[in-house]
């Protein structure tokens, strides 16, 4: 499945064995300048408290809170646009900062309690209590504090919401991955309904542990994501700590085997990967020549960036030891395809490792017992739909309705969107209206890649268990990403567990082949390593293939930045739409964490808070609200009796004008099945010959498809109509009252 690993490293990262986490085991990284700017000290501390133990608390907390991605001596645009300070820069802002540096770091190392606001104040002179007050609300309703799924955390009564108008919002959440999870949960706290709608049998969408059982032992088997990709100022890291879950570090040694099973040599190892870091430097290097030069419009692949340099420098070839370099360079070409999910060729030179200076740090880990336990946790008791695949999403200033194939509608004040991108490009969900062009054009120039597994459980761990990965080599340039790295489970799922990936062009052509082949080539490859040792390799008990490109629900694996492409894209699909009526989430959208399962769960989080805000600003002007009410009960009296019906339209004649190329005001029900009460209108401006054509057609449905598809007709909610839908508005109502 899906492995949003996203990584960016050359071999697995350091060490081995069960550990805990804990925000302050980060001590001894300080670095001394990372809170240069926090000099006005904001905690309390006897006289006698030494400034240097001080300084060091203080850059410990700013060390914590870079950790979750805020930068040292400034605000986010998240806190300029909460607007935590009265006024940028000066003493309040450099103030502010520590606080939420503080408050952050108390939270942070006891993550299973709800820090309250008394908690926050308890170091900090009461002359900053204003500041205190800014900084935890606006951490508490971003879900940077008190977020998880410990008891204290899941039962806190929710927050107050401003109104109670704010409290009857429906929020409907399409798809149940960990950015819909996500949202649910942190939307619930906050006091809004919601209803979760999954085109699938179980939550946890790219995240899928499938059990596999043999010989009296049962096997956790991560299909989909599975690496913590870096547990520093992770979120998932306060979920394990929260469940009481040990973290595995994914130890750093891999051996990588010659296709004649006979293990690398060393120092060609050594040499290769120093060659092939090279060549990535003169990359950079070419790259920021052409960003100082202004001339990003050249982007090229990195594949072909790679290739020319390793051309023009003699890499890995001509020597004594060229067929091995070879060999061995491709293996890492490969390692590169796995961490981006997608060939090299498809891959922007100039973008494509945008993120990396957001990466979390620290040690790469498994969870003992796969990722399902942060999935089923994070379900509980959350208001899920499953087996309701969405097929259109309409969205007007009325609210929101959602269409399931089955023709069951969840209707709702506002949509949040998390179905993966590989979704979004194949359009199998219809927004009516469409998406802007912006959107659309930013879907199309992200790329969606892919990477498949194939999990495998032996009788006995015949691989040994001193190490997590190991590699194998090919001759074949084009399968170099034909089961490359092996992991191995055997410490962290309950058995003898071995799972090879496929990335790259061979993730492509795996997707059409027999199951049994790749289990068979698999077989082929480990015999070869193992054999010459002595070892005997036994058939496995039972082997899983995924399919993730040819999934409906997802259509590939995670997120990567073409040729074309860049940040910005995953800021643009971010954006909400229809006057703040549809939002969506996902790691497709999150620009600094894409294709991880943390960067899934920080957007859900994110658009919850952006959801609440746009809700709460709405709330406070009543006015707005009683316009929208008194313009649709309007629009219903001169509905009650329209010119022409049929199914759920109905239809208001220009009634100054017979022409039939004069346009009509159609009005289409929507939401039969709902979520809330009463029926959704959305409203159109139709010639009136159409209008008739599509009176002539069977079903509202086959109606729609015809106005949708032949007329390229856009309907709208009443706040969408343009001038002429108003005038036309006032033409009939100016006629309906002199008739009456």
């Amino acid at each position: 499945m899906v492995p949003i690993n996203g990584l960016r490293v050359l071999r697995p990262p350091p060490k081995a064995g069960p550990v805990s986490y804990r925000e302050d085991d980060l001590a001894g990284d300080i670095d001394a300048s990372a809170a240069a700017a926090s000099a006005g000290a904001l905690p309390r501390r006897g006289r006698r408290g030494r400034r240097r133990d001080l300084a060091r608390e203080l850059d410990m907390e700013a060390l914590v809170a870079a950790s979750v991605g805020f930068p040292a001596d400034s605000l986010t645009e998240e806190e300029i646009e909460w607007g935590v300070v009265a006024s940028l820069g000066g003493r309040d802002q450099s103030n502010y900062i520590v606080v939420r540096n503080h408050i952050l770091s108390l939270w942070r190392s006891n993550v299973s309690s709800w820090l309250t606001f008394d908690d926050s104040t308890a170091s900090i002179r009461s002359e900053h209590r204003p500041l205190v007050r800014s900084a935890y609300d606006f951490l508490l309703h971003h879900s940077y504090i008190n977020f998880g799924l410990s008891p204290a955390i899941k039962n806190h009564p929710p927050l107050a919401l401003p109104s109670p108008d704010c409290r009857r919002k429906t929020i409907v959440i399409v798809g149940a991955g960990l950015a819909g999870l996500a949202a649910g949960r942190h939307l619930l706290s906050l006091g809004f309904r919601v209803a979760i709608v999954e085109g699938r049998n179980r939550p946890g969408g790219r995240v899928l542990t499938r059990k596999m059982r043999g010989r009296n032992v049962v096997v956790a088997a991560d299909l989909g994501g599975s690496v913590l990709t870096g547990i520093n100022g992770n979120p998932f890291g306060v979920l394990a700590r929260q469940l009481c879950l040990p973290l595995h570090k994914v130890r750093d040694k891999c051996p990588l085997y010659l296709p004649d099973g006979r293990p690398v040599d060393p120092e060609i190892d050594r040499s290769v990967e120093s060659a092939f870091n090279r060549l990535l430097d003169k990359v950079c290097k070419l790259r920021q020549a052409m960003t100082e030069g202004l001339d990003l419009s050249a982007d090229v692949s990195l594949g072909s960036a790679l290739e020319a340099f390793r051309k023009a420098y003699g890499v890995a070839e001509g020597g004594v030891n060229s067929k091995e370099e070879r060999m061995l360079l491709d293996w890492h070409l490969a390692n590169l395809e796995y961490a981006n999910a997608t060939l090299l060729s498809d891959l922007s030179m100039v973008f494509w490792d945008q993120d990396d200076p957001y990466e979390m740090g620290g040690d790469h880990c498994f969870i003992p017992g796969g990722n399902s336990h942060f999935v089923r946790a994070l379900a509980e008791g959350l208001p899920i739909f499953y087996g309701k695949p969405i097929d259109a999403v309409h969205y007007g200033s009325d609210g929101v309705i959602a269409y399931a194939r089955d023709g069951q509608a969840f209707r709702g004040d506002i949509a949040l969107i998390t179905v993966p991108l590989g979704v979004l490009k194949r359009g199998t969900i219809r927004f009516v209206p469409d998406l802007p062009p912006h959107k659309q054009e930013a879907i199309s120039r992200l790329g969606f890649g892919l990477l498949n597994k194939v999990a495998m459980l032996f009788p006995w761990d015949f691989w040994g268990g001193g190490i997590d990965t190991f590699g194998h080599l090919t001759e074949d340039p084009c399968k170099r990403g034909e089961f490359f790295l092996f992991y191995s489970y055997s410490s962290v799922s309950g058995g003898p567990l071995l799972v090879a990936l496929v990335a790259g062009e061979s993730a492509i052509k795996f997707e059409s082949m027999h199951p049994m082949d790749p289990v068979e080539r698999v077989l082929e490859i480990l015999k070869g390593i193992f054999g010459p040792m002595g070892i005997e390799v036994p058939n496995p008990i039972q082997a899983v293939c995924t399919r993730w490109g040819s999934d409906p629900f997802t259509y590939g694996s995670y997120s990567y930045v073409a040729v074309g492409s860049s940040g910005d894209d995953y800021d643009v699909l971010a954006e909400s739409i229809g006057d703040e009526r549809v939002f969506f989430a996902g790691e497709a959208t999150n620009r600094r964490y894409p294709a991880t399962m943390h960067g899934a769960f920080l957007s859900g989080l994110r658009e919850a808070a952006n959801i609440s805000r746009v809700v709460n600003r709405r709330s406070a002007i009543p006015s707005e609200e009683v316009n929208v009410e008194e313009d649709a009960l309007d629009l219903e009296g001169l509905f009650r009796s329209p010119n022409m019906s049929f199914g759920d339209f109905s239809v208001l004649f220009d009634p100054d004008s017979e022409d039939l190329e004069a346009l009509s005001l159609v009005r289409v029900r929507v939401g039969e099945k709902k979520l809330g009460s009463g029926p959704l209108f959305l409203y159109g401006l139709i010639p009136k010959k159409q209008v008739i054509e599509v009176s002539e057609v069977n079903g509202d449905e086959e109606r729609l498809s015809v106005l949708y598809g032949r007329f390229g007709a856009k309907l709208v909610g009443t706040k969408g109509l343009d001038s002429v839908g108003e005038a036309m508005i006032a033409r009939v109502r100016a006629a309906k009252y002199k008739l009456s």
